[in-house]
């Protein structure tokens, strides 16, 4: 019989585990460790990163899913981050740049190794593009149909965004969907913060381009 051989889902998830109090410690006072200190054990103690994974894998999965567009895509990829971090965790050094920033780094190369691979520019589904609302079952009608005219919305937009370069949809995504700070963002695409305004002002042009494109197609 063949050797079953785990997917890098099966893998990452093993490894999650709710992050419990030390023996002895009082939750008013625990202060829990910092993500590179979680990232030093990580290198020879895979429970620190699972724990890694719990305090970020909602975040990368967020940001893989604007940028992919479904659900099942997303979470494979997001299997696939934490599963390439795990293996590389060892080249980790903190060097000032926060361990999110090279999380973000790496989700960054996986969704555009999965474009490329692809070739194509994915689709938002309606039923999708508001994923993490939803509605109310006393809902009136007006509310029911502002929501739907909110969701066309959004689609939308996410299709705009869409058609950007990737660095571009790299940006809005850590600045819209993440709520990241410039400094931030610098520190996850290696740029400095005034390169990262400027980047932004450009693509804001480019993108209200877009969506005047997408309202009056010729």
């Amino acid at each position: 019989m063949p050797a079953q051989v785990s997917s890098p889902t099966d893998e990452i998830q093993s490894l999650s585990a709710p992050e419990a109090l030390p023996d002895g410690a009082s939750p008013d006072t625990y202060v829990p460790e910092s993500d590179h200190e979680l990232a030093r054990r990580a290198k020879s103690d895979r429970e620190a990163f699972g724990l890694l994974y719990e305090r970020h894998v909602a975040a990368i999965y967020r940001y893989i899913f604007y940028r992919v567009g479904n659900v099942e895509d997303a979470e494979d990829l997001t299997a696939r981050v934490f599963a390439r971090a795990l293996k590389h965790i060892h080249n980790y050094n903190d060097r000032g740049v926060p361990f999110t920033a090279w999380l973000y780094r790496i989700a960054h190369n996986v969704v555009a190794n999965y474009h490329r691979d692809n070739s194509r520019r994915p689709s938002v589904p309606l039923d999708e593009a508001d994923t993490f609302r939803q509605p109310a079952a006393h809902d009136d009608h007006a509310d029911h149909d502002q929501r739907i005219d909110g969701e066309r919305d959004r689609a939308r937009l996410l299709q705009a965004i869409r058609r950007l370069p990737a660095e571009r949809q790299h940006l809005i995504v850590l600045k819209f969907v993440e709520q990241l700070q410039n400094a931030e963002i610098g520190q996850i695409m290696n740029r400095s913060e005034g390169a990262i305004k400027s980047l932004y002002h450009r693509t804001l042009l480019q993108l209200r381009e877009i969506m005047n494109q997408l309202d009056h197609p010729r």
